[in-house]
């Protein structure tokens, strides 16, 4: 023990004298800022996403998806059911029970984009909004980003909720623009900001993915916020079942009633 203590006491007065020392000695010139780290590609990046996502292997055996959860609106006090379907290649509906309000549907049969609700009636959708729905649509989108975004610039890094993110900027070949935030850890999508077109106009619309968990071997967003100057909702699915037998039928737009 003592011989410890005694080797404590050196190491504190070597210490304490180079301590004075340095008082002695004129300051050593201060060390260049360290540069900041280069950002990755975006080839890396969506590389990483995609391996995240559990591969394109994992992806491409899958070939339909039916989701069910929940569709919250916190300000108005709203909670509906919530039931989605989507098929390989490009198809896909979503349908919501909006308590007091009625069904709300929409979906794209690969061909026509069509939305329902008790509020504006039955219509197809044209122009910007068909556009960005059929590349919403597509059941592989997350293994083709680079193809369906063949112009993509890296912004930077921003803050997602309390994580960093990667930003990059992507143009689809419609001219399409999405801003897309990449975890710089996990390397998971969380977060994309777009500009929609509506029967109202264009609407800047900002969308939060979270919660992943993996299901069949790719991971899943489980919870996923929308946010509009207008409205925001939360979707929390609590199931997904993959390669279910789907009729291509679900997808056209319902008859007139």
């Amino acid at each position: 023990m003592k011989r410890r203590l005694t080797a404590l006491f050196i190491c504190l007065t070597l210490a304490l004298v180079a301590a004075v020392k340095a008082q002695d000695k004129p300051a050593p010139a201060k060390a260049p800022d360290a540069k900041p780290a280069a950002l990755p590609s975006a080839d890396q990046i969506i590389e990483k996403f995609v391996q995240a996502m559990g591969g394109k292997a994992a992806i491409e055996k899958l070939n339909s998806r039916q989701a069910k959860g929940s569709f919250d609106l916190p300000a108005m006090g709203i909670s509906a059911s919530f039931e989605s379907y989507a098929k390989a290649p490009n198809k896909n509906t979503v349908t919501i029970d909006i308590p007091g309000f009625g069904l709300v549907q929409r979906g794209y049969n690969g061909t026509i984009g069509w939305d329902v609700n008790p509020q504006t009636g039955s219509r197809e959708l044209s122009g910007g909004e068909l556009a960005q729905m059929k590349l919403g649509s597509d059941f592989y989108r997350d293994v083709k980003l680079k193809e369906l975004f063949p112009k993509m610039t890296v912004k930077g890094t921003e803050k997602v909720k309390d994580r960093d993110a990667y930003v990059i900027e992507a143009t689809s070949a419609d001219g399409i623009t999405e801003k897309m935030y990449f975890d710089t850890q996990s390397g998971l999508l969380v977060r994309t900001d777009t500009e929609a077109d509506t029967p109202q106009g264009k609407m800047p619309v900002t969308v939060l993915a979270s919660d992943y968990r993996e299901v069949d071997g790719i991971k899943i967003p489980f919870t996923v916020e929308q946010k509009t100057p207008t409205i925001e909702f939360v979707i929390k699915l609590e199931s997904v079942k993959h390669n279910v037998a789907v009729d291509d039928a679900k997808f056209n737009k319902p008859a007139a009633q």
